[in-house]
Formats: C-alpha cells, structure tokens, sequence
C-alpha cells in the first residue's frame, strides 16, 4: 500500500522524493506488481497539504484526477472497522497524524500482506507492518 508522501512527491511539480516515484508508478502502470493500493484517505491529506501551500482548487483536482487515473493502483474505501481501528492505534501508539492511523489501519484490515510504502517511520513501531521505503524499491 502507498502512503501518501510518494503520492504526493509525483503529483508536485518539484519534490525530493519525485524521481523515486515517477520510477515506482512506471512500474506499477507496466504492472510489475500487479494491483497496488492506496487508502483514500490519502485523497484528503493531499487536499490539506495542498491547501497549506497554497496550491489552488482547480490544481487539487486536477492531482486527485490524475493520481486516481492511474492503472493499477486502487484507493481502498474506509470503513467504520478502519475509523475505529485507526482512533484506538492513534491513541494506542500515540501517532501524530490521524492520516497515518488511517494508513496503518488500512495497511492491518484491508491488505493482505500488511505493507506500507513509504519513508515515514512512524509505521515501524506497529507490530503487523512492515514498510518499505521506496527509495529501497
């Protein structure tokens, strides 16, 4: 499962991370890994980080279109089980970020191998995930 900082880096113009992900969805849209994942909460937390830095409306949309367009990668909904579980591992591992509850609950109830991409090491506290950095991929 994607979190959302490689997200992110590829819809921006400019981010450190860009160059790993255009490499990683190159790979993801030729299929090397079959379907990936991401949650759809991840679809909010671009609007807020975009929102911060003052990127307009018609340019969030247009980063939620693109990211949701591409093949092989699935936003998985949430559900109340996910808003649950991600309210007890905030409180449970005292996360910072209620977007990384979600991830971590998505990553627990709704992928079968448990594993979040991404640079953030807040996720390698949980037992149950693993994460992989997408530099490593």
């Amino acid at each position: 499962m994607l979190e959302t900082d490689i997200l992110y880096a590829y819809v921006k113009e400019e981010d450190w991370l860009k160059p790993t992900a255009k490499n990683l969805f190159s790979k993801i849209v030729k299929g090397n890994y079959g379907m990936v994942y991401a949650s759809r909460e991840s679809l909010h937390e671009i609007y807020y980080v975009s929102q911060e830095e003052g990127v307009s409306v018609d340019e969030i949309v247009a980063r939620g279109a693109t990211l949701t367009a591409i093949e092989n990668l699935v936003f998985l909904d949430t559900t109340y089980l996910i808003d649950l579980l991600a309210l007890t591992l905030l409180k449970q591992y005292r996360f910072t970020s209620i977007f990384d509850a979600y991830y971590a609950a998505t990553a627990l109830n709704q992928v079968e191998d448990h594993t979040i991409i991404s640079t953030d090491k807040v996720f390698d506290c949980l037992p149950g995930i693993k994460r992989v950095d997408p530099r490593k991929i």
